[in-house]
């Protein structure tokens, strides 16, 4: 499907964006391992999150819907061995989490995914998860798939999570469940701590130390408890209004129950940096995790630097980031982001050629990019590589683009955001 962006007056409104992806992939997976029903309310249905439901489903867990609400009736942590090979689709987010807990579980499971999911790097959790005794090989050594894992008699290691990956981390944890002695993960910087935090609420044997690294540190468990969960909408969604507001001339919109981690905020702290109108009203707390209402008016940025440590907190917002820098006054430089190299597409390279097909400049660096800012957006047409987070962050600049912005394969959206573009005519006037 091909979508036309057209230049707005302004964008005024209020919405709730879907809930989060990361909070409802996790509802499913750990609730799985509960003994007892669990609820969850605001989940998000859309095509990642859908692949974690029916996996479950393949691995012997009952889960329905009645009213809008997710029921998963856990059994507790033991799970049935699959009939057939799990087709992860495009969500590495099911098959690294998935991975962690196959191997804790004495079974055999198979997995595969679409042709950009065998492209991902799969091997960064199969070599932990080997060295805990699970037993897993695929394509190319592991290091990608499809890959087959045969679990159980697992024992506790140290691992040093050197990319600060928040979904290794959560692989080992689950498979920390299982195993013998203590699971200990360190990363040189903290990245999404939502599977700590839920386990933690379900009555998982976890502690964390933050001092130079940040530490946590997983017992095994006897069973988990069951818990009622309502998904907040998510950071990453919210960025891409959040980012049009901003850039928008004489814009203003309200975004309902956000989330507000800390290990998710770094895009509104940096814009917040860049000079950007944003305001958190009525912070709360749901299920451990902080929420509020954002107040987003437009306004002039500056340009910014995005280094490494900076990174983790806002890894799927710094494409939009970059392409919204061109319209900051100054340079904007980002480094320390080579990460993006391995998303749905090279995030990197996606985003500095199509800068340039639209006659923006934009450099590649191996690890970020370099952008010009104040540049005037004629438009033109981009290809979204079918990746989601580059259809919507181009859509957002088709909104200040003279001739508008012609999207190839905007279909992808569905992935994380079924109703984007719906959500976008909404606010525009």
């Amino acid at each position: 499907m091909e979508k036309k962006i057209s230049k707005v007056n302004r964008l005024l409104g209020r919405l709730r964006v879907p809930s989060d992806k990361s909070i409802s992939h996790r509802s499913i997976i750990l609730t799985s391992l509960a003994k007892g029903v669990s609820t969850v309310k605001n989940f998000l249905k859309a095509g990642d999150t859908i692949t974690t439901l029916n996996t479950y489903k393949k691995l012997g867990v009952n889960i329905y819907e009645k009213n809008e609400v997710i029921y998963v009736e856990g059994k507790g942590l033991y799970l049935s061995e699959p009939e057939d090979i799990l087709n992860m689709e495009n969500s590495g987010t099911t098959t690294r989490l998935t991975a962690g807990v196959i191997a804790g579980n004495n079974i055999f499971a198979a997995f595969t995914g679409d042709n950009s999911l065998r492209k991902r790097p799969m091997k960064r959790v199969l070599e932990p998860l080997r060295q805990m005794g699970a037993v897993a090989d695929g394509r190319k050594n592991g290091e990608y798939l499809p890959f087959y894992i045969r679990g159980g008699n697992l024992k506790g290691i140290e691992f040093f999570n050197e990319k600060s990956s928040a979904q290794v981390k959560s692989a080992l944890l689950l498979a920390g469940l299982y195993a013998q002695g203590k699971t200990t993960i360190t990363e040189p910087i903290i990245s999404r701590d939502h599977t700590e935090k839920m386990l933690k609420s379900m009555g998982a044997d976890i502690t964390i130390e933050q001092d130079e690294f940040y530490k946590v540190s997983i017992n095994p468990s006897g069973e988990l408890n069951p818990i009622e969960i309502d998904v907040p909408a998510d950071p990453s969604s919210a960025a891409f209004f959040i980012a049009a507001a901003t850039i928008v001339p004489n814009s203003e919109i309200l975004l309902k129950d956000v989330l507000i981690n800390k290990t998710r905020d770094g895009f509104i702290r940096k814009l917040k940096e860049m000079g950007a109108n944003i305001e958190y009203i009525n912070q709360r707390e749901q299920a451990g995790e902080p929420v509020a209402d954002i107040l987003v008016k437009s306004a002039q940025l500056k340009a910014t630097k995005v280094s490494k440590e900076e990174v983790p907190s806002m890894i799927d917002e710094i494409p939009l980031l970059a392409i919204i820098a061109t319209q900051a006054e100054g340079e904007t430089i980002i480094t320390g982001a080579s990460e993006l190299r391995v998303k749905e597409s090279d995030r990197i390279k996606a985003v500095v050629e199509n800068l340039k097909a639209l006659g923006l400049q934009a450099e590649e660096l191996p690890d970020g990019m370099i952008i010009k800012g104040k540049q005037k957006v004629k438009g033109g047409i981009i290809n979204s590589y079918k990746d989601h987070r580059i259809a919507m962050g181009f859509s957002i600049l088709g909104l200040i683009a003279e001739e508008g912005i012609k999207i190839i394969d905007a279909d992808c959206v569905f992935i994380s955001y079924p109703e984007f573009y719906t959500h976008l005519e909404k606010i525009i006037e």
